[in-house]
């Protein structure tokens, strides 16, 4: 086109060049919100390491046998199972969850020492660590086939349904499941702790011959303050609909379960399914899966059979990370495990935790003299 012999096509096409890296840097301004609204939508949350589908596998394997040797009540095996429960006495299952040395095995082994008949232990070691086995006769032969764990993941639910499976398929005898660590001590005798857990009353049941069911020590809270980033750990409306908010719970991670609360654990895949999802990466500092788990699960399907407290003392006066205090060995006293001893139930703290390796011996030392004298 010419205006008084003037062409003007050049012209545009200049300016067109001029506007044309404005206009980009415009777009891409303005597509930056787009950016932020449509990821989350498109990209997949980067998530924590998920649960091995072999695990998976071998887990639900060995949790479809504890439940079939436990069926026919809490005796477990049927027929069989009762037969043997009514001739043998109950006995408690102690099930460690480690990832190094059994370094306080000496001290336990006092604790158990003339009660043969009256207790088992099994050990689910992590198989990254590289464990002496401990020369004393209780722990000789009891580490149960074990799977890697992690921090802020299922994979510590998956070690304890583990030990609670392994318990229930080796003996219908066992009647309390004590889930301890590698650093919690006995605050008692075994005579005591023992005496302490039959004596309870139990709580009504609709058995034929009256019989009152055993009640489950386990932590039950709907109180902690940051319950709901514990909630959202894995999604804003992942646990939606098998666990509301509302029914979410919080407790300690250790714990004693009654045999029934044993075998509904192993026999879960409902609320599993959620909580076996991992946690996202932004929100891993509020995910302790171990620590809901177990008291949302007890607390949605038998409310009444448990006593909402847990029998081992745990200090978070000064926690770190997420980790509770680590008694050091000039803390060890008398004075100090009958404090640990004390509780706001009813019933006296039976195990205490966290204790550093060094402080096996001076509490060998008041072993005899203190703990075991009660």
């Amino acid at each position: 086109m010419k205006v008084f012999g003037r062409n003007l096509e050049p012209d545009h096409e200049r300016a067109m060049i001029s506007w044309s890296p404005f206009l980009i840097a415009l777009l891409l301004l303005m597509s930056i919100p787009v950016v932020f609204v449509l990821a989350p939508r498109i990209l997949p949350p980067k998530t924590m390491p998920s649960i091995p589908d072999m695990d998976e596998v071998d887990d639900l394997a060995l949790f479809r046998r504890a439940t079939l040797a436990s069926a026919g009540g809490e005796g477990g095996r049927g027929g069989a199972g009762i037969r043997r429960r009514a001739l043998s006495p109950p006995k408690i299952a102690f099930l460690f969850l480690t990832n190094f040395d059994l370094v306080f095995a000496p001290l336990w082994e006092r604790f158990f020492h003339g009660h043969e008949r009256l207790f088992n232990v099994y050990v689910h070691a992590d198989p990254s660590a590289e464990l002496v086995l401990p020369p004393t006769p209780s722990f000789r032969g009891r580490f149960i086939p074990a799977k890697a764990t992690q921090r802020s993941s299922p994979t510590l639910i998956s070690a304890a349904r583990r030990l609670l499976a392994a318990a229930l398929i080796d003996d219908p005898a066992n009647a309390f499941f004590a889930l301890l660590s590698q650093s919690c001590v006995p605050l008692h005798s075994f005579r005591f702790a023992y005496h302490a857990l039959l004596a309870d009353p139990g709580t009504p049941s609709n058995l034929p011959d009256g019989r009152r069911r055993r009640r489950s020590y386990i932590e039950i809270s709907s109180k902690d303050p940051w319950m709901w980033m514990r909630y959202v750990a894995r999604g804003d409306d992942v646990m939606m609909p098998e666990v509301p908010f509302e029914r979410f719970r919080a407790g300690s991670q250790f714990f004693v379960l009654a045999r029934r609360h044993a075998v509904m654990v192993v026999r879960d895949r409902r609320f599993w399914k959620k909580f076996k999802m991992p946690c996202l990466k932004s929100r891993v500092d509020s995910c302790y899966p171990e620590e809901h788990y177990f008291p949302t699960l007890l607390d949605m399907q038998d409310p009444a059979g448990s006593t909402r407290y847990t029998l081992t003392r745990v200090n978070w006066t000064d926690s770190v990370g997420g980790h509770p205090h680590m008694y050091q060995p000039p803390e060890i006293s008398a004075n100090l495990i009958k404090e640990l001893r004390k509780s706001n139930s009813t019933y006296s703290h039976l195990f205490a935790r966290k204790f550093s390796a060094e402080c096996l011996d001076p509490l060998l030392k008041l072993a005899d003299s203190v703990i075991f004298q009660d």
